[in-house]
């Protein structure tokens, strides 16, 4: 028996997502350098991407940036912190129970819109400074995704996110 799956079995595996999650946190920054504001919705778009944030109107893979909430558990505990806010790692969309990383390279629905994922959400040198001593390596590998907008819409603290099939 091989150790590997054959592709059209890989394929299947990956095509199936039965776990949905839900957005806990929005937030948008206005400026370069600024904190993220805390929001209830926000509107995106293809053109703008988040409305409001200081990325608006770039057309990129990165209008949109992700992270799981568990990961902020996992980053928190790895830097001895009781909790993390999500603000400090400028990722504008937290979600619980559903694998971001799952998503790569597929579209997947929030709301009313349609994102597709584009690739990891690595940290910067800001996470330093955002965490403290260690931030940096704590946020690898835990930073979220990318993505861009597809079909656009609102999106709200407590919309689900799911794979589009």
């Amino acid at each position: 028996m091989p150790f590997f799956m054959e592709e059209p079995q890989l394929k299947a595996l990956m095509d199936q997502m039965p776990q949905k999650g839900r957005v806990l946190w929005i937030g948008i920054r206005p400026a370069r350098r600024q904190p993220p504001i805390a929001k209830q919705y926000v509107e995106v778009s293809p053109e703008q991407g988040l409305h409001g944030d200081h990325y608006a109107g770039s057309s990129g893979k990165r209008q949109v940036t992700l992270i799981q909430a568990e990961h902020l558990d996992v980053v928190a505990s790895i830097l001895g912190l009781p909790s993390l806010d999500p603000a400090l790692t400028r990722r504008n969309i937290v979600v619980r129970g559903i694998n971001l990383i799952a998503l790569k390279e597929r579209r997947f629905r929030i709301g009313q819109a349609l994102l597709e994922a584009t690739g990891p959400c690595v940290p910067c040198s800001r996470m330093e400074e955002n965490l403290g001593p260690g931030g940096y390596n704590a946020m690898r590998g835990h930073g979220g995704i990318t993505a861009r907008v597809i079909e656009g819409g609102i999106i709200r603290v407590g919309d689900e996110v799911q794979l589009f099939t």
